[in-house]
């Protein structure tokens, strides 16, 4: 598939998530009660994060991971969080560098950037801009930037090394990449990478550890680590791919084990500064 249909197909999935939370309901289906069933972006914040913000910021996240609770936020930072959707990820940021800092958030959906910045204004964050663009073309300069979260949606571009080429060349020297996406180790069917839904669903664009490593130091970052934070089974795959026109039966079998949300880190040298 093109470029163009995966973010597409990413735009029009993250667009339909938005107006449901908006409705009052869950970003994955059904109603705000069944919130949290989905195996990839249940229990990843604890109760006393997501009570301090806007239901709609919990409702709206279709993440893999908690980057900010990684990150190692410090009081007077900048912090960017690619693919910001509903905002939770950001607005937890600004608590976290304080009214010394700031926090941006760069979603190319005009839903979900509504629905974030209705989120701050209830949750009264004033640290906070969101951004409208696409991760391959962050619009703030050069250097500018002391940290860079996602919350899986790296995985979701179709030109990869052009997202990581923009964060290394938005963030300071000695500026810290910490995210958390969706990466692979060993041979995945050609059936989930050929499937739109699967992809904008975060799994098929999905990177092997080691190329998601090799891209990030042909990027210009050192200290490159993967930590895996939740691994997927059988059974999760199945629940994820019923309806996603695959073979449910046969692909679980394939994909045990192969699939795991991680904590991805990076550095930017002291000696770059651009």
């Amino acid at each position: 598939m093109s470029q163009t249909d995966v973010k597409d197909a990413v735009r029009e999935r993250y667009s339909q998530a938005a107006r449901r939370v908006s409705e009052g309901r869950s970003c994955c289906g059904g109603n705000a009660a069944l919130e949290g069933t989905n195996f990839i972006t249940s229990n990843l914040y604890d109760v006393s994060e997501k009570g301090a913000l806007p239901e709609a910021a919990a409702l709206a996240s279709l993440g893999c991971g908690n980057p900010t609770a990684l990150a190692q936020l410090q009081p007077g930072e900048t912090v960017l969080d690619l693919g910001s959707g509903g905002g939770i990820d950001v607005l937890l940021s600004a608590r976290r560098v304080g009214p010394t800092g700031k926090a941006y958030g760069l979603d190319m959906t005009d839903e979900m950037l509504a629905l974030a910045r209705e989120n701050q204004k209830k949750a009264g964050v004033e640290n906070v801009e969101f951004l409208k663009g696409e991760i391959e073309a962050i619009p703030l300069p050069d250097n500018s930037v002391d940290v860079i979260i996602s919350n899986c949606v790296i995985n979701l571009s179709g030109d990869k090394d052009r997202v990581l080429k923009e964060a290394f060349r938005v963030l300071k020297p000695r500026g810290r990449l910490a995210v958390s996406d969706i990466v692979t180790r060993g041979e995945v069917p050609e059936e989930i990478r050929k499937n739109v839904l699967a992809w904008a669903g975060c799994i098929a664009g999905a990177l092997d550890e080691n190329d998601y490593a090799g891209k990030l130091a042909n990027a210009g970052f050192e200290a490159i680590g993967i930590e895996p934070t939740r691994i997927y089974r059988g059974v999760d795959a199945r629940e994820f791919l019923s309806g996603k026109g695959v073979n449910v039966d046969e692909m679980a079998g394939h994909i045990d084990g192969k699939f795991m949300s991680a904590f991805v880190r990076a550095v930017k040298p002291a000696c770059c500064c651009s």
